[in-house]
């Protein structure tokens, strides 16, 4: 890429349809994000969309003991929070898959098993953050509490509150600037702990003839949570409650540039590789989607990118295929191609210190090519191979697509990993493929339209071609 072309921002470059075009996503994708903000949501409501494509649950086929051909296209959901897409190609699978990978789960805010207590008048909830945040960035935040509680009849109780404008938010409280000089004497990362993260839902005491009645103010707060959900103290042993931002993502900047939202990591690039899938109309190889749940907190658990579940369905495809053997299926992962589709930290101009201008992101310069990770010298990193970037860019150059290497920060800086190692380990050609933001793992993140819209042309060649 030459020294001009690499300068050139998207912005300049696009002709009047694919600016309309990127405005036009850009608003379908922040209605997403306004509306799925955990990773139960983001599975629940791209599985009615891929419906809507033609897609059919695996376990549906299978029961009804179904034959799969090229052309078939499938989901496979895993415990309602990590989802596979299956576009069946005209090749066998053992001359390999294309497969887009992403995360669904975001840094947030959880509530422990034993959350509600009351203190001085307060009732409130005990936490514990999820991923990697800056806690004091949490604080005085309108929060909304959206969650699943599992009762022991088998019935789950679906629960948001703080979206709705008529909704109540909740939130994290903070010491007044008069009286926090010991809090400004500490060092940031120890002025604020995950023990003191307690988020403040009530202060209305139950009303009672017995004056000496104790914790009437959480008694209160279960009334309400019986009344409204039928939830009882004991059913938040088995629920699952995460305290996000509340509100509408919204659009950034005075020329609606840019979109500003909790989640973007990663869930633009997941949005933007599910998008991608659904305009895929027939494929040779087989295309895959992997949009999973865990990646930031090491991508363990049976919904992470750790677990078989992506090896087992790929197993019982090809079962169904008639294509299935434990060599095949070794054969089809180590002759596959992946994209690691996840986000990279573009350059800020607030914080320079932190870049190396020469090997940064930037905002307008579309889709990021992350060739390692990795911290200390590329620990953790895949450490995409020369051959694989000199494919990608022979097929970005014919479309047309534009993209831009980078690494995260400077060297010396910190870090960071994503999905890239866990499927290389199948001996897969996998390189990080992502998209710019700003505010990495804040409340609220930024990221340019056209950038993601770039993302969705560059994913979508990839299907069709690499």
């Amino acid at each position: 890429m030459d020294k001009n072309k690499k300068k050139t921002v998207l912005w300049d470059t696009y002709s009047e349809q694919l600016t309309n075009e990127t405005f036009s996503f850009g608003e379908k994708y922040r209605k997403f994000m306004s509306k799925c903000k955990t990773e139960r949501e983001c599975v629940k409501n791209l599985i009615v969309e891929a419906k809507e494509y033609g897609y059919r649950d695996l376990e549906t086929i299978i029961k009804n003991k179904e034959n799969l051909k090229p052309g078939d296209k499938v989901y496979c959901n895993n415990r309602d929070k990590s989802l596979a897409l299956f576009h069946i190609g005209s090749r066998p699978f053992e001359d390999g898959l294309r497969i887009l990978g992403a995360h669904v789960d975001s840094p947030r805010i959880d509530l422990k098993q034993n959350p509600l207590y009351e203190e001085s008048g307060f009732a409130m909830f005990k936490t514990h953050y999820y991923g990697g945040i800056k806690k004091f960035q949490w604080v005085t935040l309108p929060l909304a509490l959206h969650g699943v509680v599992a009762k022991k009849d088998g019935t789950l109780v679906d629960v948001v509150i703080g979206e709705d404008s008529t909704d109540p938010v909740i939130g994290i409280s903070d010491v007044l600037p008069h009286l926090s000089k010991n809090q400004n004497s500490k060092k940031i990362s120890e002025a604020f702990t995950g023990e003191n993260l307690n988020i403040c839902v009530g202060s209305i005491p139950l009303k009672s003839d017995d004056d000496k009645e104790e914790n009437k103010v959480k008694k209160n707060i279960l009334k309400i949570l019986k009344d409204k959900y039928d939830i009882e103290e004991d059913d938040f042993l088995s629920s699952e409650f995460e305290a996000v931002p509340a509100g509408e993502a919204r659009d950034y900047g005075l020329d609606n540039s840019m979109i500003l939202a909790y989640g973007h990591d990663d869930r633009i690039c997941s949005y933007t590789s599910f998008e991608a899938m659904m305009r895929l109309d027939s494929c040779d190889k087989t295309c895959v989607t992997l949009l999973v749940d865990k990646e930031e907190i090491g991508s363990v658990g049976a919904s992470g990118m750790c677990s078989k579940f992506f090896e087992n369905k790929l197993a019982e495809i090809m079962e169904l295929c008639g294509e299935y053997s434990e060599l095949r299926l070794r054969r089809s992962l180590a002759n596959s191609k992946m994209l690691s589709s996840d986000v990279n930290a573009g350059f800020d101009p607030n914080f320079p210190d932190v870049y190396e201008k020469n090997n940064s992101s930037y905002f307008g310069k579309g889709l990021v090519l992350c060739k390692y990770t990795g911290a200390r010298g590329k620990s953790g990193s895949n450490d995409a191979s020369p051959e694989y970037i000199a494919e990608l860019r022979k097929l970005y150059d014919k479309h047309d697509i534009k993209f831009q290497m980078a690494e995260l920060g400077k060297v010396d800086q910190g870090g960071g990993g994503t999905i890239a190692y866990i499927l290389a380990e199948y001996d897969m050609d996998v390189i990080d493929a992502g998209i710019a933001v700003h505010n990495m793992h804040a409340p609220y993140e930024v990221a340019s339209k056209i950038d993601i819209y770039e993302a969705v042309r560059a994913y979508h060649a990839f299907l069709k071609e690499i």
